[in-house]
């Protein structure tokens, strides 16, 4: 009989007996390594039997696998190993199909030993970099089956095993599909949807590996992942799944991404979804961030009715995602994206308004927790909008501001601040909340502007109406308008060395940071003074402000001297703060005397710092007589007692009389002059300051003469672009005369027309600015005498009418007199009409 073995076996093909000896007879003593060369060199000389050899390989591992011969199962698949590893022929696909048979024959095992025998020839494979595509090959079902083994749940050892086993599997399809156009697309979503899932739930079943999410990409990049633990595998198999990625597979990883957190309600508490984009973020190509961005504000939207807590979670991710974007995470829309957030913000508004009031009436009550929630998400959509806003650059956060400013409700009702002049009002409670967080979004934005002229920061169309919401009646949001004010207005970082309460004698201890202001912020003050200080005087006039809103108005004050602060600035807000003294000096009851303190203790700290940012000895003088007069005789007028915090240490008097107190205040002929002394032009301050609802000075009509007054003003042929308008010349015996005498005057006046217009052409084309600025001055001076002489005419007393005729009719009516039009000063001009 063993003659009978030994003479069939001599008739078995050469590659069959190679194959057959280098199986031991027992399988512990392993693979006969001579005998292993030998076919290993028989299958490099005849690379066609590559095929033969595996097909023969895999019927004696299926063969071994059912009859439970595990020891064989190893060796063959050691010997395939081998033979992957030496053979680089082109016939070496066919032998891979055997062997990609052999691995499934494997998997599809449920000994775990096998299981994991297979991941790692399978491993060995995917490092191979075959010479020749392979247009047939596909891995459907690796993808599947190393995803299952990523959740596996077998107790014992073996579970952490086989995940690994699993993942490192998935890593090889990745590895050996991704770069080769001709395999199968493991981008589709088919396949996305079983890989990604499988590594998030190894993230976040694992122990936390989560050092990434506490770290920069350089950290990441250097930091070694445990290969022990399936979540340090599935961590490093993300990042290169993602850092493979194109342009257009990135949503295919995103996608199964934002699934699993939703179907698993992994987004509260957001530290694992955080750290999962940050893993994305540092790993997905520059160039592509901002579409993560996007898809997580798409993703947003379709959780408008969730809860405010995943809202809130998916807003932390957001600013998490474009804190790594860093420029390139917003794209081509940037105004949309900031209406996405605006918009979720006006919505939770509303649902905060709705719930607070469902809680009023007896059938349903909002708990303290759900507006708390709420409030909660407004936040992080804030702290959102500003980290946006860093990565833009300025011209571009000046369009969010105005953009964001065009969201908030502007005031429609008046309510009135005395009986004379109204003052805006919001519109209801909803309009309040919705007012509140948008202004705070502006502010947010607003701290990561950088100022550099005035005029480019606040276009018209985004001061008035920030201006008109500074005097509502809500106290906290005038505190939040002031609040932008500084950030935009403050350049040099001074805001925080103000206080109102401070009264220093030496204001070099502040270590304030002054320069001389430009001459475009000059013109921004003389445009829109007016109309910022009339807010201002309005502002102070409000019954509910407190210590902090005064503190924020003296810093507005101040931030306005020391950054625009020139000549007529500096006489402007003299010329407002005495206007502020004489308020809160009178004693008409409108204003209680606490709020009358506290203007006067802020006027004495104002004047404190102009006295000493200007140097004038006088004005100095001045202040400090007036402060040290205040501290013996009235302590409640004074800034560090009034701004104090124990403020019911104050004893406030009952009723303030302070109009012939003049010791206790400031005078203003004193200050005029020292202001005068060092060349100010004080004809501005000696003109009282008179507030009127639009902030614009009117000057009362007068019945005093104007038959005599002759304005001579250029006219519009003064610029090169204006259009001359002559007046309708009266046909008399005179002027016929004159034409008569000189026919040719027409075509003089033309050429005397040309000639000047052809003047003022070559003065705008070879002068400079500053002698077209000088003769501009000079122009404007003229107009101001002119008005100087008309008021000075005006102030004269009025010569007497016509006395009337016996019959009750002027003389100047009687029929031997020609009728007579009625004179200049006889008519009645309504107020606004007359200047």
């Amino acid at each position: 009989m063993p003659g009978c073995c030994s003479c069939v076996s001599a008739f078995k093909p050469r590659w069959k007996r190679l194959v057959d000896n280098i199986f031991p007879a027992d399988p512990q003593d392993g693979l006969i390594k001579n005998n292993m060369e030998k076919l290993t060199f028989y299958a490099l000389s005849s690379p066609e039997k590559l095929d033969r050899i595996g097909e023969y390989l895999a019927k004696r591992l299926s063969r071994d696998v059912s009859r439970h011969k595990f020891g064989f199962v190893f060796i063959s698949m050691e010997a395939l190993d081998q033979l992957l590893l030496a053979c680089h022929a082109q016939n070496l696909n066919l032998f891979v199909e055997s062997f990609l048979k052999m691995v499934q024959k494997l998997l599809e095992s449920n000994e775990p030993e096998l299981q994991d025998l297979g991941t790692r020839s399978f491993i060995k494979f995917a490092n191979i970099e075959e010479d020749t595509p392979s247009y047939h090959r596909r891995y459907d079902f690796f993808v599947s089956k190393f995803s299952s083994m990523c959740h596996n749940n077998i107790e014992g050892v073996w579970r952490v095993r086989i995940r690994l086993s699993g993942l490192r599997g998935l890593q090889g399809v990745v590895r050996k599909t991704v770069t080769d156009d001709l395999q199968v697309n493991i981008w589709e979503q088919q396949h996305m949807d079983k890989i990604i899932p499988s590594l998030l739930f190894n993230m976040h079943d694992g122990p936390s590996s989560s050092s990434s999410s506490q770290q920069d990409h350089q950290n990441l990049s250097k930091q070694t992942v445990d290969d022990d633990q399936p979540s340090g595998v599935a961590e490093t198999c993300l990042r290169d799944l993602t850092c493979r990625a194109a342009f257009g597979n990135i949503k295919s990883v995103l996608k199964p991404v934002l699934s699993h957190l939703d179907l698993h309600e992994l987004w509260v508490p957001s530290t694992f979804a955080v750290r999962c984009f940050k893993i994305i973020m540092y790993s997905i190509q520059a160039q592509y961030s901002y579409v993560a961005v996007h898809m997580l504000l798409n993703h947003l939207d379709e959780n408008t009715r969730n809860s405010p807590q995943i809202k809130q979670s998916i807003v932390e991710v957001l600013a998490e995602c474009v804190s790594i974007a860093a420029d390139g995470s917003i794209g081509p829309s940037v105004l949309e994206v900031f209406n996405t957030l605006l918009r979720h913000l006006r919505s939770s508004v509303d649902a905060r308004l709705t719930e607070r009031r469902a809680s009023k009436t007896p059938i349903k009550r909002a708990s303290y927790s759900d507006e708390e929630q709420h409030t909660m998400f407004e936040e992080a959509i804030i702290i959102t909008i500003g980290t946006f806003a860093t990565i833009l650059p300025d011209y571009q956060k000046i369009e969010i501001m105005m953009f964001i400013m065009g969201k908030v409700p502007l005031p429609t009702r008046y309510e009135h601040s005395d009986e004379d002049y109204p003052i805006p009002s919001v519109n209801g409670e909803g309009d309040l909340l919705l007012q509140n967080m948008l202004l705070k979004s502006l502010l947010e934005v607003g701290t990561k502007y950088t100022t550099v002229s005035m005029a480019n920061t606040f276009p018209i169309s985004f001061l008035e109406p920030l201006l008109a919401i500074s005097v509502v009646s809500d106290s906290g949001l005038r505190l939040l308008v002031q609040q932008i004010l500084h950030t935009l207005v403050d350049r040099h970082d001074n805001v925080g060395k103000l206080s109102v309460s401070d009264i220093p004698k030496d204001i070099s201890q502040l270590d304030l940071r002054v320069e001389k202001s430009s001459r475009q912020d000059i013109l921004f003050m003389k445009k829109h003074g007016l109309q910022m200080y009339w807010h201002l005087y309005e502002n102070i006039k409000l019954s509910d402000n407190d210590k902090c809103n005064f503190n924020a108005l003296y810093c507005t004050l101040a931030l306005l001297c020391i950054e625009l602060g020139g000549d007529e600035v500096l006489v402007e807000l003299v010329r407002l703060t005495l206007a502020f003294q004489e308020l809160a000096s009178k004693s008409d009851g409108k204003l209680s005397v606490h709020h009358q303190c506290a203007i006067q203790a802020l006027v004495a700290s104002y004047f404190n710092l102009i006295s000493q940012l200007t140097a004038i000895p006088a004005f100095c003088q001045h202040v400090q007589q007036v402060i040290e007069e205040r501290r013996k005789r009235a302590t409640y007028l004074v800034p560090d007692v009034v701004f104090a915090k124990n403020v019911h240490d104050v004893n406030y008097p009952s009723v303030l009389h302070l109009e012939h107190t003049s010791t206790l205040l400031f005078q203003q002929e004193v200050i005029g002059e020292a202001l005068h002394s060092t060349g100010h032009d004080i004809s501005r301050l000696n003109t009282p300051y008179v507030h009127r609802p639009s902030g614009i000075e009117y000057r009362q009509q007068t019945d005093n003469d104007a038959a005599s007054i002759n304005i001579e003003i250029e006219s519009l042929s003064s610029s090169p672009a204006g259009n001359r308008k002559y007046a309708e010349e009266q046909i008399t015996f005179e002027s016929l005369k004159r034409a008569l005498q000189s026919p040719s005057s027409d075509l003089d006046m033309e050429e005397q027309e040309r000639e000047r217009r052809q003047e003022i052409l070559e003065t705008f084309k070879s002068s400079t600015l500053d002698e077209i600025a000088a003769i501009s001055e000079q122009r404007s001076q003229k107009m101001h005498n002119k008005l100087s002489e008309i008021l000075d005419k005006l102030n004269k007393p009025r010569s007497t009418t016509p006395p009337c005729s016996p019959q009750g009719h002027s003389s100047l009516s009687s029929p031997s007199q020609p009728v007579q039009s009625v004179p200049l000063y006889e008519m009645k001009f309504p107020e606004l009409l007359v200047y």
